[in-house]
């Protein structure tokens, strides 16, 4: 059985660096150092990220995804039969996104979340539709 331990998330972010300018052609390369895996948790983990920008599309066909802002703002845009939905987020509040929505992050002044992110997850930098 694993050992438990526990985490510090404040202490955790202070060993990611902030991704200034994200875009959704951002690598995975490039973008490496402003994500970390706090713990793995079922079929995915549980992440922190800090950076500003626009991410790609994304979704998660295998479970909801729970996201956390820890500080900064975002709008989290949900895609729900073909149109989006817009969700302002602040420092303290949490969203779950269903599984399979296609999502993204639009933080042009910066944010740091928490997540629990269920694995695969797919992505898109085109508009993606409902598929």
């Amino acid at each position: 059985m694993p050992q438990s331990v526990a985490i510090t998330i404040a202490n955790e972010f202070s060993s990611i660096k902030p991704l200034k300018n994200r875009t959704p052609e951002t690598t995975d390369e490039a973008a490496k150092d402003a994500f970390a895996l706090l713990s793995e948790y079922r079929d995915g983990g549980v992440y922190i990220a800090d950076y500003s920008g626009f991410s790609e599309w994304e979704r998660h066909p295998q479970g909801d995804e729970f996201v956390q802002v820890i500080a900064g703002n975002t709008r989290l845009i949900l895609l729900e039969n073909n149109r989006e939905k817009a969700h302002s987020l602040s420092a303290g509040q949490i969203l779950v996104i269903p599984q399979g929505v296609w999502h993204r992050f639009e933080s042009p002044d910066g944010v740091k979340v928490m997540t629990i992110t269920p694995q695969p997850t797919e992505h898109s930098i085109e508009f993606p539709g409902t598929t």
